[in-house]
């Protein structure tokens, strides 16, 4: 019972990261990279949909991003769309296929983005520490209900701590590296 708790819980943290390394990947460095759009969604017959999902996008070089329509019609959809997100980006088309230059960024932008990183890498332990909560909690009430021994209830809860520090040591990983690739010129 108590290895199947713990087996969750890895499961848990290791989505955790999986969902840093998501969000990180949305948020602008200098260079192109496709995954900045992940979040902006256009309106695609009634249906709000991600531009990769209508589109081809490509980088082109390291500060272009191309993205193609599927459907000419959806080229003025796709363009407002970027140019009303929080990206900071003003695309251009012209006809057929969109530009999306991907200017440097300024050292002000740089630390703004960093601060991002930061917070998304503490909102991401907090949701670690409650996991950790839940599952003493758990333990020890299963401890109480005499399911496992005091002896047991130690040992878990050492354990959950370990894997609490193996995760947030990989969180600080994550975060360090984006913040890295950020502050790169």
């Amino acid at each position: 019972m108590v290895a199947e708790l713990l087996s969750e819980l890895g499961i848990g943290y290791e989505q955790a990261v999986v969902s840093l390394r998501r969000e990180a990947a949305k948020i602008r460095t200098g260079r192109a990279n496709p995954n900045m759009l992940e979040g902006i969604r256009v309106d695609y017959y009634g249906t709000p949909t991600p531009i990769m999902q209508i589109a081809a996008v490509k980088v082109a070089d390291a500060r272009m991003i191309t993205i193609q329509p599927w459907e000419k019609n959806m080229i003025n959809v796709i363009e407002k769309a970027i140019m009303v997100s929080d990206l900071g980006l003003n695309p251009s088309n012209d006809g057929t296929l969109i530009r999306l230059p991907v200017p440097p960024l300024t050292g002000e932008r740089r630390r703004e983005f960093s601060k991002q990183v930061r917070d998304l890498g503490e909102k991401t332990k907090i949701a670690v520490r409650n996991q950790r909560r839940d599952i003493n909690d758990l333990l020890k009430s299963m401890q109480k209900d005499g399911e496992i021994t005091e002896d047991d209830l130690k040992r878990s809860l050492t354990k959950v701590q370990e894997i609490t520090d193996e995760v947030t040591k990989k969180i600080d990983e994550v975060v360090a590296e984006k913040e890295k690739e950020i502050m790169e010129m």
